[in-house]
């Protein structure tokens, strides 16, 4: 299942966010969606695939309003 995932702190890295949903199950891929033309910087969401879609659900379940990195 691939997840959106918004409103990230600008400093959170693709490892960050893998790090993030781990606890949860296999996470098979992490991207922070970055700004090419602006030095790279994050946009401020991204993406993770998780290879179990109830694993996805629980964690989306656990993560949903939670605060991280102060955002």
């Amino acid at each position: 299942m691939n997840i959106y995932v918004g409103n990230l702190n600008w400093n959170m890295t693709s490892d960050d966010l893998q790090n993030l949903f781990t606890p949860y199950g296999e996470v098979t891929s992490a991207k922070i969606v970055t700004d090419k033309f602006n030095n790279d910087r994050s946009k401020g969401f991204g993406f993770v695939e998780m290879s179990d879609d109830e694993a996805a659900r629980t964690a989306i379940s656990a993560l949903h309003d939670t605060e991280v990195l102060g955002r």
